[in-house]
């Protein structure tokens, strides 16, 4: 299941599910945020980034906004302070995929110089961006694991879209470990599904969805018995058929630990050093064609099947690439074995546009291990099929390549693909670097660029002096005792980050077009301020701040 599929129009109507069992009623819902579709989908996003960023969008609701601390955020999700801030590190830098920040934040420092806790924020959603409704106490009580699968529930209950468990694994993702990056197994799923019903924030009816899948119903606030009166009581001995005379609490003692390790809150992994490896469930999987063999006096076992005759149907083949632009050949026993280092991934395609392209640094390529080799020559020949030629990247390459950067650099792989290689320069394909390939004029348009940066920089520095000037203007009139403060004199007070997002545009222009653009500096910051004065004059009313 992709995000093209959660995203499609509604299933085919089908029965809903059934209400929650009797015998159950609902606690207080509480506050609950909207979460971007993307952020529970996207394998960019570690599971703790989910819970950081519901427990932020929540605490950003208040008028101040978020600026709770790490050890704050992480004593109120139950986690780890350095869980916290892994989560923190994938939401407040741009994503690797599209390049989107999904929570601002601004460091604050005191005037003395002691540091504060940072200023937190969510993005705004944009109008036709797809988002599901998440409580903020279901970050609280849920794992981040659990939490996921819980956004990815309701949101496919929303929009009606029967789901499977092995629908639902790709979507969960391994995030560490050897098989990091790879999804979930659809037993995996189940034992998280069992995990969440358990908790009371979902309800799972079995076989009662469209074509005997299972039709779950998440709820926005945990479930729990009600406890039985005398009259209603069952008799000694006597339980209700599937259900238990008390649930586990999920507050209190009783509640179930749901933080990252065994113990205290002093690090990220557990206090033990040898750990039972225990399941939750039998492993039901038979060995097929597998004789044990109990002593070391039996006869009777099978010796093992000599294959050596066999054709070697699933073996590595013999390379397709031209003569000469192939790799040195790996021997079979290398492409075999697991040992720490060893290469097992495709052959390395060397083409002879790829060989141009990099002949300045070709002396530097045997220290380069073969994934980061593969990596490179992907990223040139995508940029050589956009029409830039071999020629043009080796030009690029031995120009950023020289005797001053060759002293700094200390891995060439990672420089080749950070620096070496990487396009600079504006829009205009011709571009090399602010010259035009290949006359190597300088480029008109990068030009006018830095002349409007230039422009717009001395624009700030001369309106900051001014706002500076007026400042101590007003402070001295204020401290005049015989001289009364006329009305209208003082400085506006400065509005806060959450005001500045708000405030359009034009609300902005007709501040700056009634005080001047100092005042305007004043209240609303250069971020929000210096682009609209940079903005070319409205040649209808003759004037750059006119609505």
């Amino acid at each position: 299941m992709s995000v093209a599929a959660l995203a499609a129009a509604p299933a085919a109507p089908h029965p809903g599910p059934q209400a929650a069992a009797a015998g159950v009623h609902a606690r207080g819902a509480g506050l609950t945020v909207r979460v971007p579709l993307r952020l529970v989908v996207g394998a960019q996003y570690p599971d703790a980034a989910l819970s950081v960023y519901v427990k932020i969008a929540g605490l950003a609701l208040r008028p101040e906004g978020c600026t709770a601390r790490v050890a704050t955020l992480a004593t109120y999700l139950g986690m780890s302070k350095s869980a916290v801030e892994r989560g923190l590190k994938a939401l407040r830098n741009p994503d690797t995929v599209d390049g989107v920040v999904e929570v601002p934040t601004v460091r604050r420092t005191l005037p003395g110089g002691r540091g504060q806790s940072a200023h937190r924020i969510t993005r705004p959603l944009t109008e036709r961006e797809l988002w599901v409704r998440i409580p903020v106490r279901a970050a609280e009580t849920l794992n981040p694991r659990l939490l996921r699968l819980y956004a990815l529930l309701a949101y496919s209950t929303a929009r009606r879209i029967p789901v499977t468990a092995a629908e639902l694994g790709e979507m969960l993702r391994h995030h560490t470990g050897q098989r990091a990056g790879e999804p979930l197994g659809e037993r995996q799923v189940r034992r998280l599904v069992d995990e969440l019903e358990t908790t009371g924030w979902l309800t799972v009816h079995r076989r009662e969805g469209e074509r005997g899948r299972h039709a779950y119903e998440p709820h926005r606030h945990p479930l729990h018995a009600v406890p039985a009166t005398a009259e209603d009581a069952p008799a000694d001995g006597d339980v209700l058929d599937g259900q238990e005379p008390e649930q586990l609490a999920l507050f209190g003692p009783g509640a179930p630990v749901i933080n990252d390790g065994s113990g205290p809150d002093l690090g990220d992994g557990s206090l033990a050093s040898k750990e039972d490896l225990g399941t939750d469930r039998r492993d039901e999987t038979k060995p097929v064609g597998v004789a044990r063999r109990r002593r070391g006096d039996r006869k009777w076992v099978a010796a093992p099947v000599d294959n050596s005759l066999v054709p070697d149907t699933f073996g590595p083949g013999t390379s397709r690439a031209p003569r000469g632009n192939r790799s040195s050949a790996t021997p079979r026993q290398h492409l075999n074995s697991h040992t720490p280092g060893s290469y097992s991934g495709p052959e390395l395609r060397w083409t002879p546009r790829i060989h141009t392209a990099l002949a300045p640094v070709r002396h530097e390529l045997d220290g380069i291990r073969r994934f980061v080799l593969r990596r490179i020559a992907r990223e040139i020949a995508a940029q050589l099929d956009t029409g830039i030629s071999p020629e043009r990247m080796a030009h690029r390459i031995r120009t950023r390549y020289t005797a001053q950067a060759r002293a700094d650099i200390r891995d060439i792989g990672s420089w080749l693909l950070a620096v070496g290689i990487r396009h600079k320069g504006c829009g205009v394909p011709s571009c090399e670097d602010g010259r035009v390939w290949p006359t190597g004029e300088a480029c008109e348009i990068c030009a006018h660029q830095r002349q409007v940066q230039r422009a717009t920089w001395r624009q700030a520095r001369e309106l900051e002096a001014r706002l500076q000037q007026l400042r101590a203007e007003r402070a001295a009139a204020a401290a005049d005792e015989d001289q009364a403060q006329p009305e209208g004199r003082a400085l506006p007070a400065k509005a806060t980050y959450r005001q500045r997002d708000a405030a359009s545009d034009d609300q902005i222009r007709a501040v700056i077009a009634a005080r001047g653009p100092e005042i305007a500096l004043h209240v609303y910051g250069h971020y929000r301020v210096l682009p609209l004065l940079a903005a070319p004059q409205d040649p209808q009313t003759g004037g750059p701040y006119a609505q």
